[in-house]
């Protein structure tokens, strides 16, 4: 017996204050706002992809550094990072690079959930 995946991921989030989280992932990271629920504290967010969506639940404790850490791959690290960082997106220090595989980044959003970019380096 093996698992039959539907090819859709929901990364989910605990953040404080949800309507803060939503404004910061669609003005910082351009993802659209799907629907929310204030009375549940829940919202989800389309993502760079129509099968990935990013949930968001209010929690009164944060846990920082924890739980899963979505890589959004890019054409371009060095553009996206800059823009990231023209909207004050704090990084865990510089660019790191596995020559011939890849650029990595971390990055937090304001909750201070680690995320990364990655810049393909090899061919395909």
């Amino acid at each position: 017996m093996s698992m039959e995946y539907k090819g859709d991921v929901t990364l989910t989030f605990g953040v404080k204050n949800l309507d803060a989280a939503i404004k910061w992932y669609e003005e910082t990271l351009g993802f659209k706002l799907l629907y929310k629920l204030d009375d549940i504290g829940w919202g989800e967010l389309q993502g760079p992809d129509e099968k990935i969506s990013v949930g968001l639940g209010v929690r009164e404790e944060v846990q920082q550094g924890g739980g899963c850490v979505p890589v959004w791959g890019v054409k371009d690290i060095a553009a996206a990072r800059s823009e990231l960082e023209s909207k004050a997106v704090r990084f865990d220090g510089d660019t790191s690079e596995i020559p011939e595989m890849v650029k990595l980044a971390t990055f937090f959003d304001p909750d201070g959930n680690a995320m990364m970019l990655v810049e393909s380096l090899t061919q395909g």
